[in-house]
């Protein structure tokens, strides 16, 4: 792990070979804590699945939460998402700064499925602190960043509460003081219906419907507990039309099977249709490809989809969790 001492009023931070070095890591899919002006954040790569598996690995409770892509501008950010008249009023009068907006996701963005939890919106956020606007910008890639702590405890706004929690998940660590607001954005939905506060944070609502000039909505209380639509809220899960068999024990030739690792099921090589997670049995694999493995195999036309055991310690507990849920009886 690197450390970078950073003084954001030194002109030239920017031309910094330690800044080559964020950029670089970051493109590798490397893991990298990023101080902003809300909490100090785990951040990724947004378009690669992998990378963003390494996100929920090293917070250590796995959880298929949507993620936060962060970007350097308005015009960045509706590279990614549809922004009505009430979302570009926010993001005008807000960003850069502790607010991020979820709206639907356009069809052309390269923000992975895992960093949305597969769903159909997508949280943006530019954020004051200039750090993370800096390496979107120069990396060319929306950044995905909870916060940068184990699951549990508080969130880091300190460098040193960063490395305490993950220094050995993490390739560089930009250590530029403590941050300004020291609690997490203030999170708005603005999807179907009226704009909905999904979690408070560092922007009073008040200042928001000031703005807004209309009382927002808090989240609604039926939205289901399965999965979050937002850091700080719950809604429904993504699930396949197909029917599925968890913990399956043989291939079917009219299933369509879903393989883990190298040990082919049984009969694996008549199924109708096969993606494997991972043919190495890396758990950070197969959940950065467990979302997209599923919309392929759904799309090829079966009505079952057979799973192949998945161990359940690191990535398997929330591999499984999302497959449960996939399975479930549908009303």
């Amino acid at each position: 792990m690197q450390r970078w001492t950073l003084d954001i009023d030194t002109p030239d931070w920017q031309s910094a070979p330690e800044a080559e070095t964020a950029c670089t890591a970051l493109l590798n899919g490397e893991l990298v804590a990023v101080p902003t002006e809300t909490v100090y954040g785990l951040a990724a790569d947004a378009t690669n699945g992998k990378a963003c598996a390494k996100i929920f690995q090293a917070k250590g409770r796995p959880q298929f939460n949507p993620l936060i892509s962060h970007v350097s501008s308005l015009e960045a950010a509706r590279e990614h998402g549809v922004f009505d008249a009430q979302a570009l009023t926010l993001a005008e009068a807000f960003w850069p700064g502790p607010l991020t907006l979820v709206v639907p996701k356009k069809k052309s963005s390269p923000i992975s499925d895992l960093a949305t939890a597969g769903l159909e919106t997508v949280a943006l956020r530019v954020p004051a602190g200039p750090v993370m606007r800096f390496l979107a910008d120069r990396t060319g890639r929306p950044l995905a960043a909870p916060s940068a702590n184990l699951s549990g405890r508080i969130s880091p706004t300190r460098a040193e509460d960063v490395i305490a929690d993950l220094g050995s998940s993490l390739s560089v660590v930009i250590d530029a003081g403590p941050c300004a607001v020291g609690v997490e954005s203030s999170i708005v939905g603005l999807i179907d219906g009226p704009p909905r506060l999904l979690r408070p944070g560092g922007l009073p609502r008040e200042e928001i419907e000031k703005i807004l000039g209309r009382p927002l909505q808090n989240a609604s209380p039926d939205m289901a507990p399965e999965a979050p639509a937002a850091p700080g809220m719950l809604t429904s899960h993504y699930a396949p039309d197909a029917k599925m068999i968890l913990n399956a024990h043989e291939a079917s030739p009219e299933d369509g099977l879903l393989s883990f690792g190298p040990d082919p099921l049984p009969g694996a090589a008549s199924a109708r249709a096969e993606v494997n997670l991972s043919p190495t049995g890396d758990l950070a694999e197969a959940a950065a490809n467990l979302f997209q493995a599923m919309r392929t195999l759904d799309a090829s036309g079966v009505t079952t989809i057979r799973v192949q055991f998945i161990p359940s310690f690191g990535l398997g507990e929330a591999i499984n969790d999302r497959l449960r849920r996939a399975a479930a009886p549908r009303g």
